[in-house]
């Protein structure tokens, strides 16, 4: 998922069908010259539609396509023969994609399931054929409803990655090399912050064919609630993962404080991210003997905590059973 093609927030035009007109047709037939109303209702207009996509990563395919407009619905006969309905249009996205409208940001809905549809912008309805106005005291309506107008506005698409692990630490954290080294994933590694700009999913293999999915989120930074460096732009990620697995460095200047920033940073944002599970590795922990972790661990926060090194493969294998247990308790 390179940086060019991840696309996570667009802005759409979308006009849905308008419904079609009713018929006020009157049968006139050879043997029949006054048979009365016999006008079709009008079809519906097609909506704009929204399904839910597991093997789609980024909204990138809507950068080109960003008017879209569904079908009017066809006008009612004779015969009393509706007419069809609007052609439906679907527009497939990743999961963990939220609909928003464009003028109040107010949420409309979220796509979190394979296969899952819901209705972006409703077609208009289909106007009533004049055989619906038929009475006792009104036995020949030469009326019938236009379709109703469809629905048209500016809507949001913003991805929010669904994983089961979400990566939290500064940037030149260690997070993108642990991704590198737990799953098949690919992420640019430099030794320079901010190396990773765009999130990345990697599905790590567990015990027994097991696995679970874990996303790398660009490295936050002091002040990244107020837009800071990356700022929001990326926090947004971190609201779909189950667990939170912070990274600090162990050549850190304090752990401890290092990690209450991160908590800070992130409880300015959405104070409720605070609920999810927590667990702590000191990445690097190559660099330490065993006396130092010793020392370091006297200051740790209270938290579940593991030191790890994605280069020896200290701790890995500790690490994917704690996150194990916590996703399956």
């Amino acid at each position: 998922m390179s940086g060019s093609n991840f696309v996570d927030y667009i802005k759409i035009f979308c006009r849905s069908g308008k419904g079609g007109a009713g018929s006020a047709h009157l049968r006139r037939e050879k043997f029949i010259p006054k048979g009365g109303p016999d006008g079709g209702n009008g079809g519906r207009g097609g909506h704009i539609i929204v399904r839910g996509n597991d093997q789609m990563w980024t909204l990138l395919h809507l950068r080109y396509e960003r008017h879209i407009f569904a079908e009017n619905g066809e006008r009612g006969s004779k015969q009393q023969s509706t007419g069809a309905d609007g052609k439906d249009v679907i527009i497939e996205v990743p999961l963990g994609t939220v609909a928003k409208t464009a003028d109040t940001d107010q949420v409309i809905f979220e796509i979190t399931i394979n296969g899952e549809e819901k209705i972006l912008a409703k077609g208009g309805r289909g106007g009533l054929g004049n055989t619906n106005f038929k009475s006792s005291t009104n036995q020949t309506p030469r009326y019938a409803q236009p379709g109703e107008q469809g629905i048209e506005g500016y809507y949001i698409l913003e991805l929010k990655i669904l994983a089961d692990v979400g990566l939290v630490g500064f940037p030149n954290a260690g997070k993108s090399t642990l991704l590198s080294v737990v799953s098949a994933a690919k992420p640019k590694i430099a030794d320079y912050p901010f190396t990773t700009l765009t999130p990345n999913l990697g599905i790590v293999s567990y015990r027994e064919g097991k696995s679970f999915v874990m996303a790398d989120i660009p490295g936050i930074i002091e002040g990244a609630h107020e837009g800071k460096g990356l700022g929001i732009r990326f926090l947004r990620h971190i609201e779909r993962n189950s667990i939170l697995l912070f990274m600090v460095p162990a050549d850190s200047k304090n752990i401890r404080e290092e990690y209450e920033v991160l908590v800070r940073e992130l409880r300015m944002y959405n104070p409720e991210l605070l609920d999810k599970k927590r667990v702590l590795a000191i990445s690097k922990s190559d660099l330490l003997d065993e006396e130092l972790m010793d020392e370091v661990r006297k200051d740790l926060p209270d938290l579940q905590r593991v030191f790890i090194s994605s280069i020896t493969g200290l701790g890995i294998t500790t690490l994917k059973d704690i996150l194990w247990k916590a996703l399956n308790t």
